[in-house]
């Protein structure tokens, strides 16, 4: 082979392995498949037509996202991201981030917020991203900087009160919502926020807060007010008066799991325990996966003596709810007695 020949032989050859590692690289994404079919596929196209297009790749996030394909969405949004800082793009990142990456989140939102400072919603994101991870000192700095700047976001004071309230700050955090109050009385989600806040404290406002939301309630559909109700005379040991509230409750929305609960938590601790056990058993023909009401019933067959009953619903309790500690150590408890 002369010289000239060599030459082209070898240049085909590089080109033929430069061609093979593109077709490698275009196929190495396990998303092209998705990305191919309708109703991607007009975006694929336009986007390898217009590659720095910002536009087109965040389109196909959110139609990605919107039929429940987030990994290759998050992808796009933060190719969107690299190609134009727009606050769209950074909420589509950290939105998807904080589902199941909060720790990734807090550093791509951190890092956003300075390319964006005056991002209200990247902010509060960045606190949620903080919450996720436990982080609550941090959390509520982020909340009140925004506060500072927009002090009548009412969101933002919903989110700081639930923060004081993992501190144990129950008062802060009723203060805090009684002032969101004053904002937006017509807010259904804040009054019932301060609502249990207010029962949870024993505050006796909550009675007026609670028959003003009846009231307004002309369909009786909702029973969250009699609930409430019912933890305030609950707390302040007024039983006959809590067991009515959840009776109304129930009676009002007969699938409200909480109120049978309560219910039942109550008379147990009235040692009405055969009563407790009628109505907690009753609360599984509403939600058979429940682990606080197995929690319930295994005291009150505890208290009865049917001890290895007590420990199977223990565990069960457990097992529906591998948190649920207090569950494991009583179930552990009953056979170290033994």
């Amino acid at each position: 082979m002369n010289k000239a020949a060599n030459i082209l032989f070898v240049f085909s050859a590089v080109l033929i392995l430069l061609s093979a590692c593109n077709d490698n690289d275009s196929s190495a994404s396990p998303y092209d498949e998705i990305l191919e079919h309708s109703p991607f596929k007009s975006l694929t196209d336009s986007i390898r037509l217009e590659p720095q297009n910002d536009d087109l790749y965040f389109r196909r996030a959110v139609l990605l996202n919107s039929n429940n394909f987030p990994e290759p969405a998050l992808l796009d949004f933060e190719k969107a991201w690299s190609l134009k800082k727009n606050e769209e793009y950074a909420l589509g990142v950290s939105t998807l981030l904080l589902e199941k990456k909060p720790d990734s989140a807090v550093l791509f939102l951190n890092d956003a917020v300075k390319l964006l400072p005056n991002s209200l919603l990247l902010q509060l994101n960045l606190a949620h991203a903080y919450d996720q991870l436990q982080k609550t000192d941090e959390a509520l700095a982020i909340c009140e900087t925004i506060l500072q700047q927009h002090p009548k976001q009412v969101d933002v004071m919903k989110m700081k009160a639930d923060l004081f309230i993992k501190k144990g700050k129950n008062n802060e955090a009723t203060a805090i919502l009684q002032n969101a109050y004053a904002l937006t009385p017509f807010d259904v989600e804040l009054n019932y926020q301060l609502a249990l806040q207010l029962a949870e404290t024993k505050n006796p406002k909550v009675l007026a807060l609670c028959d003003s939301l009846i009231k307004a309630d002309s369909a009786e559909a909702h029973a969250y007010p009699y609930y409430y109700k019912g933890i305030y005379y609950a707390n302040t040991g007024e039983n006959a008066k809590a067991l009515a509230q959840f009776d109304e409750a129930i009676k009002t929305e007969y699938n409200f799991i909480d109120a049978y609960t309560e219910k039942g938590s109550l008379l147990y601790e009235m040692k009405k325990y055969n009563e407790a056990l009628n109505v907690l058993n009753l609360s599984l023909n509403v939600k058979a996966d429940n682990a606080n009401n197995f929690y319930w019933i295994a005291r009150c067959q505890e208290a009865l003596g049917n001890k290895a009953e007590a420990r199977l619903n223990y565990l069960r309790a457990w097992e529906l709810d591998k948190t649920f500690a207090e569950a494991k150590q009583a179930a552990e408890k009953i056979i170290n007695e033994k």
